[in-house]
């Protein structure tokens, strides 16, 4: 036996080398490169980055989430009101007014990133709980591989369209899955200065798109869904685009946690906020001029057929200009895929503390590997991808804010100070999670109920017109919010925290 434990002994000792050798590199990549290779511990004010207390960078975030959000895939998003069966008006009205609530959502969450210092699991442990925060940290990491996915997809298709086909798509997403990954393992840092200077071409792209196919908009076309069913095809629509929004509800702080303490959280809001639906709007609504333009312009329709970067070829005039532009449309890729790659890596970490012992890059390369698999069995379903993937998105990020928002505001009474910030990694301190746990748990059961997708139509979803209606979304924030309040009242009062 003590043979047995001594060689068991030995290879625990092998590998605690190993991963302190890892740590080393990581440490001396800081060092030189500012890679953040303790970037799961809580930010305190006085170890904050300069950098990000200058006025111009907090303007950065501004940058950030119009730059990260202003792609090809929230341009495919116009497209899907068409295929549900809505006419133009409809599907810009819901287009609009989806987004705001999705990013006020985000908005919200993201203004407590600041006067915390903590990443956004860290911070769901005070009010969903220890153990249940570790079920956010894995839906963060599912969440994030997914729409780097997406996203990769539709850069895959603009790089194939750049280089007239003689580059498969496959092939397009693996060089943009390569360069987000280099900008992941520079950190945060490296992100925010691509997408300082970035953003501007990025959105001059979209307006050009925007110029070249208003003209053809079809404003006369009537809605193929009508009366429950156009109803129906309104709320999952909604529901697609407010998951958008609110995807990120679940890791935005980690995006903030340099930024002063005493920063305004109404900055934190409106940049965070006007980052997330603009660029929505600039996207996804050329998207949806130019979906009810097809029926009317076969050859942009044969186009669309083969990919969404041919289409963009086909309607940008002249030629060089079209293929300037889908050069720039596979760069947007980058900075949205390299800030999630980079968000995913902390999520892994805050979902165990053994998981945190392994350095950052390490998750990181794994999700960048599971990314490129995703993408390239999704390559040709981009559409069905997005609808699907982008609504159930919504669900876990309308309990979570839930969850969040009235721990702050109810029980915590609006105020950073009743947070015992030391704390953030002390489970002995922290709630155990039962009023959170539950709450969540139903929250989600709600969801199942009323969620429309592709493949599954919940009991509520199906009494809404002929396919059905997503109200995933409503029947969550309602079952989380009438469990949570009870709960936790219950929770404090019998086990004290």
């Amino acid at each position: 036996m003590d043979g047995i434990w001594s060689d068991e002994e030995k290879n625990v000792t092998k590998i605690t080398k190993f991963l302190e050798k890892l740590r080393g590199y990581e440490d001396a990549l800081d060092r030189k490169l500012g890679v953040e290779s303790h970037s799961v511990e809580r930010k305190l004010p006085e170890e904050r980055n300069p950098f990000y207390a200058r006025w111009s960078s907090q303007l950065t975030l501004f940058a950030f989430w119009i730059g990260s959000c202003t792609n090809l895939s929230s341009f495919v998003m116009g497209f899907l009101g068409w295929e549900l069966g809505l006419d133009l008006r409809q599907n810009i009205l819901v287009i609009v007014f989806g987004s705001v609530a999705g990013a006020s959502v985000t908005s919200w969450c993201a203004t407590l990133g600041p006067p915390t210092g903590l990443r956004q699991v860290s911070i769901c442990r005070y009010s969903l709980g220890w153990y249940p925060s570790k079920a956010i940290a894995v839906l963060n990491v599912f969440q994030q591989i997914g729409w780097c996915a997406s996203t990769a997809i539709s850069g895959g298709q603009a790089l194939s369209a750049f280089a007239d086909a003689r580059v498969g798509t496959g092939v397009g997403v693996v060089v943009c899955c390569v360069a987000s990954l280099v900008f992941s393992l520079l950190g945060l840092k490296a992100v925010y200065q691509f997408m300082k200077y970035a953003w501007v071409a990025f959105v001059a792209v979209f307006v050009i798109v925007l110029a070249e196919t208003a003209r053809f908009a079809d404003l006369a076309a009537p809605p193929s869904a009508v009366g429950a069913s156009g109803s129906g095809a309104a709320l999952t629509l909604f529901s697609i685009m407010y998951g958008a929004g609110a995807c990120c509800a679940g890791y935005v702080s980690d995006f903030y946690v340099e930024y002063p303490v005493n920063m305004s959280k109404v900055n934190v809001f409106l940049l965070t906020f006007l980052g997330l639906c603009l660029s929505t709007w600039i996207c996804a609504i050329p998207g949806a001029i130019v979906a009810s333009a097809l029926p009317n312009k076969p050859e942009w329709n044969d186009q669309y057929e083969r990919g969404i970067g041919f289409l963009v070829q086909e309607i940008v005039y002249p030629y060089g200009l079209a293929k300037a532009m889908l050069f720039l449309m596979t760069l947007t890729t980058i900075g949205v895929n390299g800030a999630s790659m980079y968000s995913a890596g902390l999520s892994v970490q805050q979902a165990s503390r053994l998981l945190a012992i392994i350095p950052r890059f390490i998750w990181t390369i794994l999700c960048f590997a599971a990314i490129i698999a995703l993408s390239l069995a999704g390559s040709d379903q981009l559409q069905v991808f997005l609808q699907d993937f982008l609504s159930m998105l919504g669900y876990y990020a309308t309990a979570v804010f839930v969850c969040l928002l009235i721990e702050h505001y109810v029980f915590r009474r609006g105020s950073i100070d009743n947070y015992k910030l030391e704390a953030w990694n002390i489970p002995e301190l922290l709630p155990i999670g039962y009023a959170g746990g539950l709450a969540f748990v139903c929250g989600i059961v709600g969801a199942v109920l009323g969620m429309s997708t592709t493949w599954y139509n919940g009991v509520a979803a199906q009494l809404i017109g002929d396919s059905g209606g997503d109200i995933g979304n409503e029947l969550c924030f309602v079952f989380t919010l009438a469990v949570y309040i009870p709960a936790r009242f219950a929770e404090r009062k019998l086990v004290g925290r």
